[in-house]
């Protein structure tokens, strides 16, 4: 099984949706300060569960949803999907009925998170 795509919205400093294709063999991910690219990592932690707001770089888990800026106004949720490759159906039984594994992790401001997978 290997991680295809990751989606990310409201996010960190990812508030519009934003997807990162994963394709076979290594990927880099390079760019100028700020940019975004701990965030990127974070939210693949994130959706995988961590639980731990600290090593997410926050002082609560809502800090992952994104806070607002000058011209863009705070969100109330962030959602980050993994598309996993299942073609060689290695996942539970229970999912292998499928080629992609969609599992979405969704926050929602003082509610706490959950899971959905391909749904």
């Amino acid at each position: 099984m290997q991680i295809s795509k990751l989606r990310l919205l409201g996010f960190k400093s990812f508030v519009e949706p934003t997807e990162l294709v994963i394709e076979h063999g290594l990927t880099g991910v390079v760019g100028p300060n700020g940019c975004g690219k701990s965030n990127l990592l974070e939210a693949l932690r994130w959706a995988m569960g961590e639980t731990s707001y600290k090593s997410m770089r926050g002082s609560a888990m809502d800090d992952v949803i994104f806070a607002g800026a000058q011209d863009r106004p705070a969100r109330n949720m962030a959602e980050v999907t993994l598309f996993i490759d299942n073609s060689e159906r290695l996942a539970p039984a229970e999912f292998n009925d499928a080629d992609i594994l969609e599992v979405t992790r969704r926050i929602e401001r003082e509610a706490g998170s959950a899971y959905r997978v391909n749904g």
